[in-house]
């Protein structure tokens, strides 16, 4: 059975039907519905990260000899600054000043010897630990146990697998075993 509207009715119904159209398209658009465009969540700042710090002994012919605390990644040179830079009786053929910092380090600063005197190995002083992630084949020579043969080793060790991290890591290079990482303790720095 068809009942038939009245022509009025049908306009009504027919705007009526318009704007349910128009509301729809609308709440779908800003109410999320369909394809909307999502909206970012708000970007959160990172938190810096907190750099580590390196404390090192500098010592010899600076200004302010002691300890200072230092950020990872600094070099010799930025430690005789914080020290207040070298003396006028600096030696500065005795350091290298582009040599990264390691923990725990001392930085020895030489004055100036009488003509003739010899400045210390390059790798710093006598006394301060020698660095294996810097060290050259003749300074690692130079350590107890080492030989050529097991320097150039290490060399290679550290060209394949990157930075040493700790001393105890010498155990994966051949022909170094525990006794003699026990005895470089202390004579070299990761």
């Amino acid at each position: 059975m068809d009942i038939p509207l009245p022509s009025l009715s049908r306009r009504r119904l027919l705007a009526a039907a318009l704007a349910l159209a128009v509301l729809l398209v609308f709440a779908l658009r800003h109410v999320g519905g369909g394809h909307a465009t999502a909206v970012a969540p708000p970007l959160r700042a990172a938190r810096p990260v907190a750099a580590k710090l390196l404390v090192v002994d500098v010592v010899g012919a600076v200004r302010r000899p002691g300890l200072y605390r230092l950020r990872e990644g600094t070099r010799i040179a930025d430690a005789v600054t914080a020290a207040g830079g070298a003396t006028a009786k600096a030696d500065p053929v005795g350091v290298n000043l582009a040599a990264p910092l390691a923990d725990g380090e001392q930085v020895v600063v030489p004055a100036r010897g009488p003509t003739g005197a010899s400045p210390p190995p390059a790798g710093g002083s006598p006394s301060a630990p020698l660095d294996l992630n810097t060290a050259s084949a003749e300074q690692l020579d130079a350590l107890p146990g080492i030989g050529p043969a097991t320097a150039a080793k290490i060399l290679a060790y550290r060209q394949e697998h990157g930075a040493f991290r700790s001393v105890d890591e010498l155990d994966a290079v051949p022909g170094i075993g525990p006794s003699r990482i026990e005895q470089l303790k202390g004579l070299v720095i990761p």
